[in-house]
């Protein structure tokens, strides 16, 4: 089928830029040191540490998850579980492992409440040289905080965080939650992009300072304990370290609505600890579709040749396996409409004015700050 115009060689020629474009990004990881290994060696560091696990309402695998933590190989450490009540299903189940309970009493009103129970702990329990913290729904392994705390040992590392796997535990909603999660291991393997994830991060006691703890109180990043932590160790020019060796399990029996609650929430987080993440997001994700779309259309109405635009795709399929270590079919189909959620969930996120999270609805907005309300 042929074709002409101006028109007609002003799309192709927007499409071939679009094309390498994307081709420069897929080479970046070769090129210059925007991304490098992330496990260096580190000299053995054993400081007396203090693991945070902040806990509320009940998860599928609590009991794993929470005698993963009183179990690690790591000698000198204590482990606490911050609880709203003492009638919290993790309350009992922390008990009959030997870990210490203790009620979150710290208040302020913009504060989430994971980084309040952070509040409490910290300003209750001192003397330790490392803080680290886990969320109850991650499984980690036995030498998890070994391995976390270790690149701390450089004075110039504030941070250590690592990226879980989400393991499905129900339908396909899980699944989709499984492959949404490579992105973060994406970002995570870039220096320009890293950050502290909250589920499974450890920091110096450098960082915990008088301007975090006002900033985790007071700031229109109350409501993430890992948007505050990050924020300030780049204050202090303190850099943040990724141990991919270490990765946490979580298990998910995610629905549709359950799932894009979720994912909805991690964005708009994503977006108020890092504006430019949205216009990036944006432009990389509607380059895909553009790319999937056009390879289509243009291969079947002018010649085959224009398959090349699914190049990416391509990688981004045997990326995804690699990553995935699974021959699910489904997986590829996936993959395949994934760019079009990511743009989904970034507008979604753009426009919204509060998220839910643990049964808690919270107003976000960069000049309004937080406000808590019950859901």
């Amino acid at each position: 089928m042929a074709a002409s115009g101006p028109l007609f060689y002003a799309v192709i020629a927007f499409v071939i830029m679009v094309f390498a474009g994307m081709l420069l990004i897929d080479a970046s990881p070769y090129i210059g040191r925007a991304r490098r290994k992330t496990r260096s060696r580190y000299p053995r560091y054993t400081p007396r540490t203090l693991v945070m696990v902040p806990c509320r309402g009940t998860e599928l695998a609590l009991a794993q998850n929470l005698h993963s933590i009183a179990d690690q190989s790591y000698k000198d450490y204590d482990a606490v579980i911050i609880v709203d009540s003492k009638d919290e299903p993790a309350a009992a189940c922390a008990k009959k492992l030997g870990i210490r309970v203790m009620v979150s009493v710290h208040s302020a009103p913009r504060s989430s409440g994971k980084v309040l129970a952070i509040l409490t702990a910290l300003s209750k329990l001192r003397g330790y040289d490392v803080y680290a913290i886990a969320d109850s729904d991650v499984k980690v392994p036995r030498d998890w905080l070994a391995q976390l705390v270790e690149p701390l040992s450089d004075r110039k590392i504030g941070i250590s965080t690592s990226y879980p796997k989400f393991i499905p535990a129900g339908g396909f909603w899980s699944k989709v939650k499984y492959v949404w999660g490579f992105v973060g291991e994406g970002l995570m393997e870039n220096e320009r992009t890293r950050f502290g994830w909250g589920g499974s991060l450890a920091f110096s006691k450098a960082i915990v300072d008088r301007k975090l703890i006002r900033m985790m109180e007071d700031s229109p990043y109350s409501v993430s304990d890992d948007i505050c932590i990050t924020r300030r160790a780049k204050d202090l020019g303190l850099g943040v370290a990724y141990v991919d060796s270490i990765q946490p399990e979580v298990a998910s029996n995610d629905s549709l609505g359950k799932f894009m609650e979720w994912a909805n929430r991690q964005t708009v987080l994503t977006i108020l600890g890092y504006r430019r993440n949205l216009y990036y997001g944006l432009a990389f994700y509607c380059a895909e579709i553009i790319l999937l779309l056009s390879g289509i259309a243009l291969s079947i109405a002018i010649s085959p040749l224009f398959l090349i635009l699914l190049l990416h795709l391509a990688k981004s399929e045997v990326k995804t396996y690699a990553r995935a270590a699974t021959s699910d079919p489904t997986i590829a189909a996936i993959v395949v409409f994934m760019p079009f959620l990511y743009v989904a969930n970034l507008i979604a996120a753009s426009g919204t004015d509060h998220i839910t999270w643990r049964g808690r609805r919270y107003a976000v907005g960069q000049q309004k700050g937080f406000k808590q309300q019950q859901a």
